[in-house]
């Protein structure tokens, strides 16, 4: 018996089935993803960091967006929904239908045992080809856990990472920070 070869569909096929879609799905190589529903814990996390960039940046020129503003990956095809983005200066768009973002500054994306190797590896890789994107934060939510990269002027990325909850990461290509007690405020955490 042989098998039947998966239909492929273009991207333009993809954005007209999502803009009517009741759910999310991602895109890549002809294929539709299907995403599934965020954890409580998953969207508290969300909250948190929006509301903690929105306070430090909204007298400044710099937006932030969560979850449901789509982004391209112009280099590579890849459509996706980040957690939370972050543009500064005018948002720039796939379309005159203002739904796809291309210039994100700043990602971050909270982690999930379904996504985690695919958010560092290959979504990571694809990330990276986008001319405006800086940051990349990257948080664990079964424990308090945070990576940081951040681009340097020759192109490579600079690594950090903490799991104590009195500490902080610096955004510095937004002049901002993220305090972990306040990503993981009112997260039940395992005990230490």
């Amino acid at each position: 018996m042989t098998m039947q070869p998966k239909p492929r569909i273009t991207p333009e096929e993809y954005l007209a089935l999502e803009r009517k879609a009741e759910t999310k799905s991602e895109y890549f190589n002809g294929e539709i993803f299907a995403m599934s529903g965020a954890s409580p814990v998953h969207v508290l996390i969300v909250t948190n960091v929006v509301s903690r960039l929105w306070g430090q940046l909204r007298a400044r020129d710099c937006t932030v967006y969560s979850t449901d503003l789509r982004t391209k990956v112009s280099a590579t095809g890849l459509y996706t929904y980040p957690d939370v983005v972050v543009v500064c200066g005018a948002p720039r768009f796939d379309d005159d239908q203002a739904d796809t973002l291309v210039n994100p500054k700043v990602i971050i994306e909270v982690l999930s045992k379904s996504t985690q190797d695919y958010d560092r590896g290959a979504k990571f890789e694809q990330y990276r080809t986008i001319e405006s994107f800086t940051e990349y934060v990257l948080i664990a939510q079964d424990k308090p856990h945070v990576e940081h990269f951040v681009r340097q002027p020759d192109g490579r990325w600079m690594f950090e990472e903490t799991n104590r909850l009195a500490d902080q990461i610096t955004l510095e290509s937004l002049g901002a920070h993220l305090a972990l007690a306040d990503v993981y405020e009112k997260v039940a955490l395992p005990a230490a």
